[in-house]
């Protein structure tokens, strides 16, 4: 759980860390293109202006760099080039060419993107077609964009960083109180052990020395009942405290037919029918203990709350990797929210409130022994069936 809230913390953060920084860059890049578009366009302008007789400009400012040249057209028609630095004389079809291109985009400034040029019209007693380069401009735009990648990328991997310290640092709390959680429920869980073996064992010995009132057999019935929640909760504690080590290799298949066989004979006696579809030599890294009370958690789930019918065990490959445990019990449809809440602890579902000696533990152990078991286990409810699935990684394929 920790884990999945420390990256859950760092995706959100570099989510948003990354949509502000790519904002940023863009907004950069985008003002700037705007800047040196504004600015040629006022450099065309002081050019257009500073056209003195047909052939050659003149007046114009000081430092003046921008690669232009100007189309004067008479009323006429005839046309007048002046042409400034960076560019030498083109013939007069090409410069029709290029004016009716002008024209056709129907406004008074835009690119002619085939030319790499900036075109502006400038009316007055004649018109003037004030052509840029927008070659170099376009260059350095490239340029810009290419080190603002890099910069992102930089600080993609530098804010990343940070989130993952400030990840560790933000969860600390939460560690703490769950390991403090847990630590209670282990502790109080062993001290409730102890009196409640002997009340058991008193209570036992009561009833084999013939006192078979109703009060030892209610001291008997509760001191049982609290035995196993106590090793539920104990369960849970492993769970919780990681319990990865001991995994061994174990031939999955085996093991749930074994789990599964005692159970028939209590499915009968309540006229239901258990069938096995059980995948031969499909073999997990695990611990048998864990595992096989997963499987009796889920057969008892579904002895306790299925309705007539045929209740369906499978395991199965799935992939090469992967394997699937699945058993479908008929029963009163499991509902969206419901389906999201029975791995919770303590959790019960309003027609199983009965004190059938269940505290709502049992669901969660298997969630959490699933995930020691780097698998997962979820249900599924529909057509009358309700259907709980236990995926695990194969350790390997036996032929």
């Amino acid at each position: 759980m920790l884990k999945r809230l420390r990256v859950k913390f760092v995706c959100i953060n570099m989510v948003l860390l990354t949509t502000m920084l790519c904002v940023i860059l863009g907004l950069v890049v985008h003002f700037t293109r705007i800047g040196m578009e504004a600015e040629s366009i006022r450099n065309m302008q002081a050019a257009a202006a500073a056209l003195g007789p047909p052939g050659r400009p003149g007046g114009l400012p000081e430092n003046f760099r921008l690669p232009y040249f100007i189309v004067r057209i008479s009323r006429e028609g005839r046309l007048f080039a002046a042409w400034g630095p960076g560019f030498q004389e083109v013939s007069e079809e090409n410069l029709r060419t290029l004016v009716g291109h002008a024209l056709q985009e129907e406004a008074p400034t835009g690119v002619l993107a085939a030319w790499q040029l900036r075109f502006l019209w400038v009316e007055g007693p004649e018109r003037r077609l004030v052509c840029a380069d927008i070659a170099q401009e376009r260059a350095a735009l490239v340029q810009l964009a290419r080190t603002c990648l890099l910069a992102g990328a930089a600080g993609f991997v530098v804010l990343l960083l940070i989130s993952l310290i400030l990840a560790q640092w933000a969860v600390r709390p939460v560690e703490q109180a769950w390991e403090r959680q847990r630590q209670f429920v282990a502790d109080a869980s062993h001290e409730l052990k102890t009196p409640l073996t002997i009340v058991l064992a008193n209570a036992e010995l009561l009833q084999s020395r013939g006192d078979t009132g109703p009060e030892a057999e209610h001291i008997l019935a509760v001191s049982q009942q609290m035995r196993g929640l106590v090793e539920n909760l104990l369960e849970l504690a492993r769970a919780d405290s990681g319990g990865g080590e001991g995994l061994v290799p174990l031939d999955l298949s085996r093991l749930v037919m074994d789990r599964a066989l005692p159970w028939e004979a209590l499915f009968f006696e309540r006229g239901l029918t258990l069938s096995e579809e059980i995948e031969d030599g499909i073999t997990v890294k695990g611990s048998a203990g864990q595992l096989g009370r997963v499987v009796d958690i889920l057969l008892d789930n579904a002895w306790k709350y299925s309705g007539p019918g045929e209740v369906a065990l499978s395991l199965r490959r799935k992939g090469h990797c992967r394997c699937q445990l699945a058993l479908s019990s008929p029963g009163i449809p499991i509902s969206q929210k419901e389906l999201s809440n029975i791995f919770k602890r303590f959790y019960r579902l309003d027609r199983a409130r009965g004190r059938d000696g269940s505290y709502g533990l049992g669901l969660s152990i298997a969630a959490g022994t699933a995930q020691i078991h780097r698998g997962k286990i979820w249900a599924e409810s529909g057509g009358g069936h309700n259907v709980f699935f236990l995926e695990l990684p194969v350790l390997r394929a036996s032929g």
